[in-house]
């Protein structure tokens, strides 16, 4: 008696998304205007544009820079500039806000350059349990994306899904 075994998950025609794919792996270096800050309060122009001038960029060179202020102070619109102004020659592209903010910018981006219609009419799975921590807005974003083109999306590995949406 020979016994065949068959794959079911192979057969069943399921394709797999991989998140963790489009997760960005740069390092984000963060500029904080707090260390720029008279008593890290209070922002004095004179020496706010001094210290731009002599501010040291080349660090930033090729980096992907969020620029903040840690410190619950007013910072005026054009210091954000003056930042910008400095650090825009040498970074790979800044962000104003914090680094976890410019990672899910990133990564957003990333899942949005996914064409659609590589999955039109698919049983997509979506899959969750990997080494990396994916966000739940990925898991959102990618859903917003694949509903209107996908036959089903599922979450989980192809062995074990959670229904998700399935096209009538």
């Amino acid at each position: 008696m020979s016994d065949v075994i068959v794959n079911k998950v192979a057969e069943s025609g399921l394709v797999t998304l991989d998140l963790e794919t489009y997760y960005p792996r740069e390092t984000i270096v963060t500029f904080d205007l707090k260390n720029y800050l008279f008593m890290e309060l209070i922002l004095k122009e004179k020496d706010f544009r001094e210290a731009m001038k002599n501010l040291d960029c080349s660090q930033y060179q090729d980096k992907y820079v969020a620029i903040t202020c840690s410190a619950d102070a007013i910072i005026p619109v054009w210091a954000y500039m003056l930042v910008a102004a400095a650090l825009e020659p040498y970074a790979r592209e800044l962000f104003l806000g914090t680094a976890d903010d410019f990672h899910k910018k990133l990564f957003l981006e990333r899942i949005r350059q996914i064409d659609p219609k590589e999955f039109l009419d698919k049983r997509v799975v979506v899959k969750g349990c990997g080494e990396t921590p994916i966000g739940d807005f990925a898991y959102l974003e990618i859903t917003s994306l694949l509903r209107p083109v996908a036959k089903t999306i599922m979450y989980g590995e192809p062995c074990s899904t959670v229904p998700v949406y399935k096209k009538k």
